[in-house]
Order: C-alpha cells, then structure tokens, then sequence
C-alpha cells in the first residue's frame, strides 16, 4: 500500500505544471473569449430598426429593415443594401446604444 501512494503523489507532483498552465489558459483566453460572444450574440439579437450600426467591413449605416437573417441598411440618400446580420460589428455610437 505505502508503494501505491508514492505513486500517486510523484504523478500529482509531476502533472500539477499541466493542470496550472490549463487553469492559466481558462483564464486568461477561453473565459475572456465567451464572454465576448455572448455579448456580440446579445447584441445582433437585440439590433432594431432607426439604429446606426458599422458593419465588419466597416460601411456604416442605418438599420432600415430586419429578418432573421438580413440587415437591410441606408448607406446613403436612396442606397439601401442588405448585409447578413452576422456582418454587423458594433454599434455606430456605443454610448448612445447602452454598449
């Protein structure tokens, strides 16, 4: 028996680098990373019409209609286009949107 607890203590002693450096990676990029799109997906849930929005190529716009999976945006006086939802990045004016 004292033989089967030297074992497991000299394999905890030589696996505790890998479980901190797993902690580390939780930590510092998969939590941060979550976090982030769980308030990019709230944020493409709750886009509504009148607001001014800047897609991943950066035209910015205003939402003039909505599907589900469109974005319908006035770009110009009469250049409305449509962009998938998922293209929208960010808010034009972040304060002004609660963001």
């Amino acid at each position: 028996m004292p033989e089967m607890s030297g074992d497991l203590m000299q394999i905890i002693q030589a696996s505790w680098p890998i479980l901190l450096m797993i902690v580390i990676f939780y930590f510092i990029l998969y939590r941060p990373q979550k976090k982030e799109q769980a308030k990019r997906s709230e944020m493409l849930a709750n886009l509504k019409k009148g607001d001014r929005v800047v897609t991943i190529g950066g035209v910015h716009g205003t939402i003039t209609a909505l599907t589900d999976k469109i974005v319908t945006l006035k770009i110009a006086d009469k250049v409305e286009v449509d962009v998938t939802r998922s293209a929208v990045n960010h808010y034009q004016n972040q304060q002004k949107n609660g963001q």
